[in-house]
């Protein structure tokens, strides 16, 4: 859980500035769009096949 603590003088932008930049360092937005709609086994493979491909491409 990403937690921000309001300083004594800052600014409701800095805040969310910061809480921000936490949210997308801890990939949690990332993990959320990952997860919206179920993915069946065979799309799994198929996503991760993929993957592997283009990884082998640019070594």
């Amino acid at each position: 859980m990403t937690q921000v603590v309001l300083g004594e003088n800052e600014g409701i932008d800095s805040a969310l500035r910061r809480f921000k930049r936490q949210v997308s360092k801890a990939g949690i937005l990332a993990d959320v769009k990952k997860n919206r709609h179920f993915e069946t086994p065979q799309e799994k493979r198929k996503r991760k096949a993929v993957a592997a491909r283009r990884k082998k491409r640019f070594r």
